[in-house]
């Protein structure tokens, strides 16, 4: 094996690093001389530290190297490398994957894969037989097929009445991943631990602004009606709630003033000033002066 020594004369070249540095970076950014590094039989990386404020904990890396039974020493490359301590960008993420729920906009397009977890192939119609295929000639009572290997196929308009009873006829359908996903992201928004459920007066399972919906989550979810509730128009667990409940308590109205009661029987004296023949008084007239007891 070649020994990882240093070579002398490329070991001994900091100088001509640093100028190759200097050149490339400017001197400013350049400062002590860290270490060396062998590379290669006659090849060597010379550190040093950088200056730049916007790179802490990075290091600049001039290779140089000498030809066989040469004494010249010739420059690689320059290079800014991160150092242990340094700080670096954090881990590129796809935009499929930094993608939240809400970020997109009208016009945004967002393609699934084609091998995406939450589908699962759903019903087209594209595996049917042709209509006059030996296939589909087999589900007609009056052909006889001699052919043991072809099995008989359900007649078209069968099978198509039930896609349609269903609600098929896509090309992918949610898998039960899929399924899932979307009931534990319903439930986190409105479901029984919302603090908006936890004050409700009961529980969506009994108000009647419940608009069922249909397929297996439909046994644990409807959809909101009342506009006035926070969910209206969107998808709630039955154990949600809020103060719109349908069969809420009715805030009982304030009682009704009592009737006003005139007594004619009784005549208070009223003093008006003297000064005044209009009948009104002074503001600021005792209590006395004004009649009242």
């Amino acid at each position: 094996m070649r020994s990882r020594t240093p070579d002398r004369l490329c070991a001994e070249a900091v100088e001509i690093a640093r100028q190759a540095a200097d050149e490339a970076v400017g001197a400013e950014t350049v400062g002590a001389h860290l270490g060396v590094q062998a590379d290669a039989e006659r090849v060597v990386t010379h550190t040093f530290e950088c200056l730049d404020a916007a790179y802490r904990g990075w290091h600049w890396a001039v290779t140089v190297a000498r030809a066989p039974r040469a004494k010249n020493v010739t420059l690689d490359e320059v290079v800014l490398l991160p150092g242990p301590d340094a700080v670096l960008a954090p881990q590129w993420v796809p935009w499929s994957e930094r993608l939240q729920p809400g970020d997109m906009g009208p016009g945004d397009l967002l393609p699934t894969d084609a091998d995406d977890l939450r589908l699962e192939p759903g019903w087209t119609g594209e595996d049917e037989p042709a209509p006059n295929s030996v296939a589909a000639l087999v589900a007609d009572e009056d052909v006889v097929v001699s052919d043991p290997d072809i099995q008989p196929a359900p007649a078209r308009a069968q099978i198509g009445a039930i896609a349609a009873e269903l609600g098929l006829g896509r090309s992918r359908v949610l898998s039960r991943l899929g399924l899932h996903l979307a009931a534990d992201r319903w439930e986190k928004a409105h479901g029984p631990q919302t603090p908006m459920a936890q004050a409700a007066p009961a529980s969506c399972a009994s108000c009647g602004f419940l608009i069922p919906i249909g397929g297996s989550l439909g046994q644990a979810f409807g959809a909101c009606g009342n506009e006035f509730g926070p969910a209206d128009g969107q998808i709630v667990s039955f154990a949600y709630g809020c103060g719109g409940h349908s069969e809420a308590a009715v805030i009982p109205a304030p009682p009704a003033p009592s009737e006003l009661i005139l007594d004619e029987l009784v005549v208070e004296p009223l003093q008006l000033h003297p000064d005044r023949t209009s009948g009104s008084v002074e503001p600021d007239a005792p209590a006395e002066e004004l009649g009242h007891s």
